[in-house]
C-alpha cells in the first residue's frame, strides 16, 4: 500500500466540495502559524508519533476509506510523514507543492501579522552568517576558518540533492520555532 499524491488544483476541487475533512501540515511550528491552509491541523514531522496520530483521528471520525490530506512546504516532509502513516491508515495523500501551491490555487490560508520568520529564511540568513565568518576568519585570522565556509557549503548542496537539510531541522527545534 502506499500513498497518493494530489496536485493542489485537485485539492482545492476536493476542499470546494466539502470533502476534506482531515487535512494535517506537518511542517515546524513557526512555519505553521506563519501561514497554513484554513482546517489543517499542526503536526509537526519530528514530533509524529504515527500510532497516536491515527489513534486520535478514527476517534474523531476516520474511517476507512476517509482521505487524510498532509501539507508541508513543498511536498517533501509531507512524503515522509505519508511513509510512516500509510500501513496505518489507506487514505493517505499528499498534497504536491505544498502550502504555496494551495495558496496559489486559491485555498484559503490563514497569515500571521508580523515578526514570524519563516524556517527558509532562518537557514538562509544562518548559512550566510556562517559562511561571511569563515570567509572573514580565514582571511584576517587563519586559513582553517575557510573550512566553515566550507562545510556549510557542503552541507547547502546535501539538502539541495536530497531534500532534507540538517540545519533547517536543527533550527525548527530551536526555542523560537516551538
Amino acid at each position: 500500500m502506499s500513498h497518493v499524491v494530489i496536485n493542489a488544483q485537485d485539492f482545492a476541487q476536493q476542499q470546494q466540495n466539502g470533502a476534506v475533512r482531515f487535512l494535517i501540515d506537518v511542517r515546524s511550528p513557526a512555519e505553521f502559524r506563519q501561514q497554513h491552509v484554513q482546517g489543517a491541523r499542526n503536526v509537526p514531522l519530528d514530533q509524529l508519533n504515527p500510532s497516536q496520530l491515527a489513534s486520535e483521528l478514527k476517534q474523531q471520525g476516520l474511517e476507512r476509506g476517509d482521505e487524510l490530506y498532509l501539507v508541508c512546504q513543498s511536498g517533501m516532509r509531507a512524503r515522509k510523514a505519508a511513509e510512516q502513516l500509510q500501513s496505518l491508515l489507506p487514505g493517505v495523500q499528499v498534497i504536491d507543492g505544498g502550502t504555496e501551491a494551495c495558496v496559489a490555487c486559491g485555498i484559503p490560508a490563514n497569515q500571521a501579522e508580523s515578526g514570524v520568520i519563516s524556517l527558509q529564511r532562518q537557514v538562509q540568513i544562518s548559512a550566510g552568517v556562517l559562511i561571511l565568518t569563515g570567509v572573514i576568519g580565514g582571511t584576517w585570522l587563519h586559513p582553517y576558518w575557510y573550512g566553515l565556509a566550507g562545510f556549510v557549503g557542503a552541507g547547502l548542496t546535501f539538502a539541495g540533492l536530497s531534500g532534507t537539510c540538517g540545519m533547517a531541522l536543527l533550527l525548527a527545534r530551536m526555542p523560537w520555532n516551538r
